[in-house]
């Protein structure tokens, strides 16, 4: 198979979520089984045509478990990715293989957790991170440095970035301001009615600094659900299909999960280029093709080193290119018209991935006036990272 084999094979053609919420009152596995009933729903496809699922490596309701509580009755693929976020879409890539290969003909990928009321990702390392293995050795030489928590990680890069290119904790702010605009405006974000000015941002509590309480995704309870089918079969079905036309993966040399402090600049990320590369060749398009798009903002900081390394601006130009106004919904890029997971949820990225699917139908509570054709969605950074690129069925 060529490295565009699958290209515009899969698409997604359903979408579902729970509320997202701080705390969602039941367990994980009732939000992945709401998710997935949602998403089948949305296709307008039965349970018992599932015959797949890719996950992440950190979902605690495996595939069995919900294809047992919703009667699906035999699956021939199932897959797992590890690296947290940075696995975000991933799943879809698998999902897409699966269709475009004819193993699987309805794969679903979901997320769920309860990870405010649960365990929260930002209280420290979690159980399993003191397992002596070669998965967790590296917080051996980041922890006793008081790098604990992702915030913690990221800001070392931050602090770093913001010395080689002059950028400000207000360049960062602008991405919080224009999240929560959108979130304002969107009746499933958390922050529905909530928006922010500089001035909150930047009165907001330091949490490891340069990262303020505003630069930092939520902590949420909640699940989002997609199924994935041929592009043939999503025609047929009731929404526009979001066409898969690439997805990809990658890992850059000397990678570390959130830590690759070994390399020669900190603030380049090999693997995000890595994957750059693979979609504009499966795509057939280059970054003036893609429209909108929904970057994976755990952290401010990391909006602007991905607009750099996908090729939107030029390394140190992310604040320029934001204070323009290029991320506005009359701007070149429109980003993160849900709210991001600094306005709507954070559910791993996944609820990123709807809003690219709405965003392609054109039915985001903040779809630009102009055509989108092409929309990227990103995964997290800096770990092993993934992104798929939507588009319109042509």
């Amino acid at each position: 198979m060529s490295i565009g084999g699958f290209s515009r094979a899969a698409a997604i053609a359903g979408i579902g979520a729970t509320e997202f919420s701080k705390n969602s009152g039941r367990s994980e596995w009732q939000l992945a089984c709401e998710s997935v009933l949602a998403a089948l729903d949305d296709a307008r496809i039965g349970v018992e045509e599932v015959d797949g699922f890719a996950l992440f490596t950190m979902e605690t309701n495996p595939e069995i478990a919900v294809a047992r509580a919703l009667g699906i009755p035999e699956l021939k693929f199932f897959s797992r990715i590890p690296h947290g976020g940075g696995g975000a879409c991933a799943p879809v890539q698998q999902a897409a293989l699966a269709v475009a290969s004819g193993v699987a003909d309805v794969v679903v990928v979901y997320r769920a957790f309860n990870e405010r009321s649960g365990h929260r990702f930002g209280a420290g390392p979690p159980p399993f991170a003191y397992n002596a293995n070669t998965d967790q050795e590296y917080r051996n030489w980041i922890n006793p440095y008081g790098l604990l928590t992702p915030a913690q990680q990221e800001a070392f890069l931050a602090r770093r970035y913001m010395q080689q290119y002059g950028v400000t904790s207000a360049d960062f702010g602008q991405i919080s301001v224009l999240s929560r605009k959108h979130a304002a405006n969107n009746p499933k974000a958390w922050f529905y009615g909530r928006p922010i000015t500089i001035e909150d941002h930047q009165n907001s509590k330091m949490i490891a600094d340069p990262l303020r309480l505003l630069d930092c995704c939520q902590e949420s309870d909640g699940g989002q659900a997609l199924v994935i089918v041929s592009t043939e079969r999503a025609r047929d079905l009731p929404h526009p299909p979001a066409v898969i036309s690439a997805a990809a993966q990658g890992v850059g040399p000397q990678q570390i999960s959130m830590s690759s402090y070994y390399r020669d600049d900190i603030d380049v990320m090999p693997e995000v280029e890595l994957v750059a590369k693979q979609l504009w060749a499966q795509s057939g398009v280059d970054p003036g093709g893609i429209d909108a798009a929904v970057l994976y903002d755990a952290f401010t900081p990391m909006v602007l080193l991905q607009l750099e390394e996908y090729g939107f601006c030029g390394r140190g130009e992310a604040k320029d290119f934001i204070a323009d106004g290029n991320l506005e919904l009359d701007g070149r890029l429109p980003i993160n018209t849900n709210g991001g997971q600094l306005g709507e949820g954070y559910i791993h990225g996944v609820n990123g991935i709807a809003e690219g699917v709405r965003l392609i139908r054109g039915a985001s509570v903040n779809q630009p006036a102009k055509t989108l054709d092409n929309v990227l969605v990103t995964g997290g950074s800096p770990v092993p990272h993934s992104a798929i690129v939507l588009s319109v069925d042509r």
